[in-house]
């Protein structure tokens, strides 16, 4: 007898505004998720950051563009081993892969779907998507490269999303379709933008971290969960207790930026081939406070004396 299929919690739409829409004062004010339509299209990265010009970066001295990647999910489970490898090849080869047209029925929530839904109407994921593929790709995540390359700086103009004093850090995430980042919440507020491909993003509330299933696995800046969104078909605690939570979801298509509030527990599936910004902040109360606080852990776990070997940083073997 087959089980029968998980599930999981009801969500709703994360909120949608079309950036001509979206005053400042609104977006320096929001406190909850909210996906600004077209927010990338004006600026001058919608046209430049394509994979085959990311593909063109060089350094100073000429050489090409290196960076540490990602195997497979690291947020859950054993961290793989994280080869430093050339961009370049890797960018070209999701150049090909993105003339690929996105099956219109992919996803956790496909858009014939997702249309269907009246406003505020709860809905559950297709959780047998997750199981169409092995969440195994080769990840560019956390590149800073605005700070190896501070000249794509002004393909950016963050300020008509995020007025008022920040310190900001910038990572890019560029990988193929079916790449996954587990669950996890961040200590900074986000603005995740999403210059070519289809991500679809969950979000959970922080009042629901009780059943969130915290890991002790260390990221700087972030507290992960044990749910494994690629296994919530295998009877689990883990499965169990994600059931009993809430959330909300956000398709993030090619142009747009979702503000994820600090401390939103979320996880993001790839639909194909993608760029992402992540845009990180903090003010500067939040600077000496949980910015402090995260930067002296982050020391300790440098100097082996905190969770070293239990982290997505370094290879679980080493």
């Amino acid at each position: 007898m087959s089980m029968p299929a998980y599930r999981g919690p009801a969500f709703q739409l994360v909120e949608e505004r079309a950036a001509e829409n979206l005053t400042q004062q609104d977006a320096g004010a929001h406190d909850r998720p909210l996906v600004v339509k077209g927010a990338v299209r004006a600026w001058p990265a919608w046209t430049r950051w394509s994979f085959d010009q990311l593909a063109e970066l060089r350094y100073p001295n000429g050489k090409e563009a290196v960076c540490r990647f990602q195997q497979g999910l690291v947020e859950q489970g054993a961290t793989q081993p994280l080869p430093i490898l050339p961009v370049a090849p890797y960018l070209r080869e999701l150049a090909r892969a993105a003339q690929k047209p996105l099956s219109a029925e992919a996803g956790l929530l496909p858009p014939s779907r997702r249309k269907s839904l009246a406003p505020g109407e709860p809905f559950f994921l297709n959780w047998a998507h997750m199981q169409s593929f092995e969440p195994n790709r080769r990840y560019l995540a956390d590149w800073p490269v605005l700070q190896e390359f501070p000249a794509l700086r002004r393909d950016f103009t963050i300020r008509t999303l995020w007025p008022g004093r920040r310190w900001c850090w910038e990572y890019m995430f560029v990988g193929p379709a079916n790449t996954v980042t587990g669950f996890h919440q961040d200590i900074h507020d986000n603005w995740f933008c999403q210059i070519r491909g289809t991500k679809e993003v969950l979000l959970i509330p922080a009042d629901q971290t009780p059943h969130m299933c915290v890991s002790r696995k260390y990221n700087l800046g972030s507290v992960l969960s044990e749910i494994n969104i690629s296994k919530l078909n295998c009877p689990s605690r883990e499965a169990v207790e994600f059931g009993k939570t809430h959330g909300l979801y956000a398709r993030v298509e090619a142009g747009d930026a979702l503000f994820i509030p600090k401390n939103t527990w979320h996880a993001v599936v790839a639909l194909e081939p993608s760029i992402s910004l992540a845009i990180f902040g903090l003010t500067v109360l939040e600077v000496i406070t949980a910015g402090a606080w995260a930067e002296f852990k982050h020391l300790l776990h440098r100097l082996r004396l905190y969770r070293w070997r239990n982290c997505i940083c370094h290879d679980a073997r080493t």
